[in-house]
């Protein structure tokens, strides 16, 4: 399996990273850890809020951050090399989210994993509108990381729709030999109109997927709003991870972002 984790020089990022292998400690996985520097084309002293510094100490400014985070993903990888797991850094030059995806879709890595939290420009260049870009062009599996918790107890949003069952299916496997305590959540929302027959089957749709990788999952079921009810779920369950299907961006899909902008553990 392969894994991008987009980086800068921040404690959120390197977080991301660490918690990436942990993530993949008992899976065959290569992680990469990508900082995308900017083109120097692209930056002027003005980007710098530096208007009298020249274009060379901006070129020199960009190489010395470059080489900093390299040193900062090297020191963190080591607790991927611990695990066995091989993890080096990559540096691409460019637009942080455009390069991201490319890379992430030209060369067929499995999985995405974004730091959460930005404070300062730099760190807003992997947070914030480009991980939005992220998260609504991506064609893999994205992980938000905003902190790190040992993997013991999951939660899984599930609607039904293939976006979904992918997402079951996926988490199923990566966490295949890990075997944490995984709930499955069915909402029966308000305005969908979905009758208790209808929501049993998607529930055991969901269910049965998680069984054919010998996980023994919790089910439930509720009624409300989606948001609502999931981080209500979330709130009192003490989970270190939630998994939520988004194919697309559309009305339907706002409850999903909605969920992931209020939770605090990695989804």
């Amino acid at each position: 399996m392969k894994i991008l984790v987009a980086v800068d020089e921040s404690e959120e990022s390197q977080r991301a990273l660490q918690y990436a292998c942990h993530l993949m400690a008992y899976a065959e996985a290569k992680v990469d850890a990508v900082y995308v520097k900017p083109d120097e084309a692209d930056m002027g002293p003005e980007t710098l809020y530096a208007p009298f510094v020249g274009k060379d100490a901006v070129k020199e400014w960009i190489e010395k951050k470059a080489e900093s985070v390299a040193e900062e993903v090297l020191s963190s990888c080591g607790v991927c090399d611990s695990g066995k797991i091989s993890c080096w850094p990559r540096i691409l030059v460019g637009e942080p989210a455009e390069e991201i995806l490319n890379a992430a879709h030209t060369e067929k890595y499995d999985m995405i994993v974004l730091g959460a939290q930005a404070s300062s420009s730099i760190r807003g260049f992997l947070l914030g509108a480009v991980q939005a870009k992220i998260l609504h062009h991506a064609r893999l599996p994205v992980l938000i990381v905003r902190n790190f918790r040992e993997i013991k107890r999951v939660l899984v949003a599930y609607r039904g729709s293939d976006c979904d069952q992918g997402a079951v299916e996926f988490i199923a496997s990566l966490l295949l030999k890990r075997k944490p305590e995984i709930t499955i959540l069915h909402v029966q929302e308000n305005k969908a109109e979905e009758n208790d027959t209808a929501a049993k089957a998607c529930l055991l749709k969901g269910e049965q997927k998680l069984k054919e990788f010998d996980h023994t999952p919790i089910s439930k079921m509720t009624k409300g709003n989606f948001t609502d009810e999931i981080l209500k779920e979330v709130a009192t369950g003490r989970y270190d991870l939630v998994v939520l299907g988004l194919m697309v961006i559309n009305a339907r899909n706002i409850s999903v972002l909605s969920v992931m902008r209020h939770l605090i553990l990695p989804v």
